[in-house]
């Protein structure tokens, strides 16, 4: 899929967000029945941005994650991490029965959100970017126990940015710009299992063999990645990785 940007935007604009907001849905009420700490982490504060990856405000993941506020153009900024081993294996996570979207799915190393702090916000692409390495050092501790000191920062490659909206069930979705981020590192894992129930290390043709299996359900922005372009970086991981790196354009996979 070649990479496009929009000239204006016709989502939510920084114009647009406050007479948006007290439409948003900010009651309490879907999390009901959750798991605790999930529910918890549902508190933390992501950053909305419009269609061209502008942040124009913050919200919580709760609110970024309802459909009915996706429905109504509310995006956010997000990362995914793909950890490959000194064999080029793929990381992939086994997401908990716990988690509020997309529980019990597959997906890769790590999947998650900057958030609206100093040290993971960027108005501009530079600092987007390195504002999403550190959050996705800090969600690799949290998720899966890989220390900083194994990934330092510094050694994760930007490729690029996609913009896809998926929907978990009838009340929670996704509706994200995703930075794409590679790391070859060896790791010790010790994941918590309110986040991971498996994991498991893959080759290029394992993987395409469990996107067979009907019994293996794998989170959506994933499918987009590996049937759009995953494959092909992954030929290049250890030679002409570099140009594919560091794209300005936005992927749009809506």
């Amino acid at each position: 899929m070649s990479p496009t940007t929009t000239g204006t935007t016709t989502g939510i604009t920084a114009e647009t967000m406050l007479r948006l907001f007290p439409d948003i849905d900010t009651s309490s009420e879907a999390l009901s029945g959750h798991d605790e700490e999930q529910i918890r982490l549902m508190d933390e504060v992501c950053i909305v941005t419009d269609e061209n990856d502008a942040p124009i405000g913050k919200a919580s993941k709760k609110i970024c994650h309802l459909m009915s506020n996706i429905d109504k153009g509310l995006l956010h900024r997000a990362f995914s991490v793909f950890l490959f081993n000194d064999k080029n294996e793929l990381l992939l996570q086994q997401r908990a029965s716990e988690k509020i979207t997309f529980p019990d799915m597959w997906t890769n190393t790590c999947c998650s959100h900057p958030l609206s702090v100093p040290s993971e916000t960027g108005a501009n692409l530079e600092d987007a970017i390195e504002g999403a390495k550190r959050a996705a050092q800090r969600k690799l501790d949290h998720e899966l126990g890989i220390k900083a000191e194994q990934v330092p920062v510094d050694k994760f490659k930007f490729l690029t940015r996609i913009h896809y909206k998926a929907p978990s069930d009838g009340k929670w979705g996704e509706h994200e710009i995703d930075y794409i981020l590679f790391i070859k590192a060896n790791v010790d894992l010790a994941p918590s299992p309110n986040e991971v129930q498996a994991t498991q290390y893959v080759s290029p043709e394992v993987l395409r063999k469990q996107f067979e299996d009907p019994s293996l359900k794998f989170t959506p922005w994933f499918k987009l990645i590996c049937n759009s372009m995953l494959f092909e970086w992954w030929e290049h991981l250890d030679e002409g990785l570099e140009k594919y790196m560091g794209e300005k354009e936005i992927r749009r996979m809506l």
